[in-house]
């Protein structure tokens, strides 16, 4: 006989009610007004910082399953490329805003890898693109704070998103003083899918988040997955929230221990199976854990075969293009910059002079090595401000991109 798994119980989400009035602004009808005027009941978070699990067995074997996939991509990675190559820092990088460019994408943010590589160059006109530079630097304050924990770090992330967003610099690096929620009209919480604290509880909750983060006696996938659906129960910021929360994750897997080279793909593994992941998140909050693990655990699977798979057509990419270079001498300039294309794949001859600590004459005959060689190509056909590109390593990335199918 079928029996459903064995839920991971934890204490339910409370809650307290508070009375809301739509203001007369004149942008609002009379009916709105009326309809969004009354009362709401907030989330209140359990505390975790204390917490006793009790994780069935089925869940904790799925869970250190999916840890040992993470940990052996992570191992892979440094053994085939080894500590020192110089593809392995690239191939680092390009992981990361690989899973920047996914967990945007979850908050309905899509750009193409041509467009997020000219942002990093500060060459894109593209708003989205901007946007997702700003959760690599998030993903990468994430990382540099791994082992401290503490409130300061959450606050350093969610400010590397937002700092240089006009709509929300303010707010940036700060907790939130308003009420916020999910869902419905943007002028009332009534009728919401979620009201998150108020925001005089945001502080005492933070603590408490911050205490369960410092334990070191819960499995690592666990860990994580709980502290990233506490954040966003909790929903401290104004906005970036959920960016926040998965960047979060990558904090702890590094700063626990369990990953030391790689950022892999995880909000990639989210987005494919979005409408769970959403779920799993309101399953939480009513009291059973279970459903976040296996989310967690089911995209850490995916990343790490997924991970693997995009590391090994951007290193077929780059073994085309050394096969290119046949002929250079080897003490050329243009094979320093071959590698560095896995994690620029558009470069100018700036960045060219920045990354190998070159004048600008070396940079120019780097550039011009790997383009009469037909391994970068020059698109924008002026004398000044030229841009060149690796079409195979674009392509690898935007296939990569287009086989996470976001539902709706």
């Amino acid at each position: 006989m079928h029996t459903d798994p064995a839920p991971l119980p934890i204490p339910p989400i409370g809650h307290r009610e508070g009375h809301w009035t739509v203001p007369d602004t004149g942008l609002v009808s009379r009916r709105a007004r009326a309809a969004g005027t009354g009362p709401y009941d907030a989330a209140i978070p359990a505390p975790l910082a204390e917490l006793s699990l009790a994780v069935p067995g089925d869940l904790a074997a799925d869970a250190a399953e999916a840890e040992a996939a993470l940990v052996a991509l992570d191992r892979e990675a440094a053994a085939t490329l080894g500590g020192t190559h110089p593809t392995l820092g690239p191939m680092a990088s390009i992981l990361l805003r690989t899973e920047s460019a996914s967990s945007s994408r979850i908050e309905d943010l899509t750009v193409g890898a041509r467009q997020l590589a000219l942002a990093e160059l500060r060459a894109s006109t593209s708003t989205n693109a901007r946007m997702v530079v700003a959760n690599v630097r998030a993903m990468e304050t994430a990382i540099a704070l791994a082992e401290r924990l503490d409130l300061p770090a959450v606050l350093a992330m969610q400010q590397a998103l937002l700092a240089e967003d006009p709509r929300h610099a303010e707010e940036a690096g700060r907790l939130r003083e308003q009420l916020v929620w999910i869902g419905r009209g943007a002028h009332s919480p009534r009728g919401a899918s979620f009201i998150a604290p108020e925001a005089a509880e945001v502080p005492a909750a933070m603590d408490d988040l911050v205490r369960f983060l410092a334990r070191d006696d819960l499995p690592v996938l666990i860990h994580a997955a709980l502290a990233h659906a506490q954040l966003e129960t909790i929903h401290p910021f104004t906005d970036g929230n959920g960016r926040t929360g998965r960047a979060l994750v990558h904090a702890l897997l590094h700063g626990k221990g369990l990953l030391t080279t790689l950022t892999p793909p995880l909000s990639a593994g989210l987005l494919r199976e979005l409408d769970a992941y959403i779920a799993a998140l309101t399953a939480f909050r009513a009291g059973d854990a279970r459903p976040i693990v296996e989310a967690m655990a089911q995209a850490a699977r995916y990343a790490a075969v997924t991970g693997g798979a995009l590391i090994r057509d951007l290193g077929a990419e780059l073994e085309e293009a050394r096969e290119r270079l046949a002929g250079l001498r080897p003490q050329a300039v243009g094979w320093r910059l071959l590698p560095l294309l896995v994690g620029q794949p558009v470069i100018d001859a700036a960045a060219v002079r920045r990354a190998l600590g070159v004048a600008d004459a070396s940079a120019q005959r780097a550039l011009a090595q790997l383009t009469e060689a037909g391994v970068l190509q020059e698109r924008t056909g002026a004398a000044r401000g030229r841009i060149w590109q690796h079409e195979g390593i674009l392509a690898v990335l935007d296939d990569y991109a287009a086989a996470i199918r976001r539902p709706g």
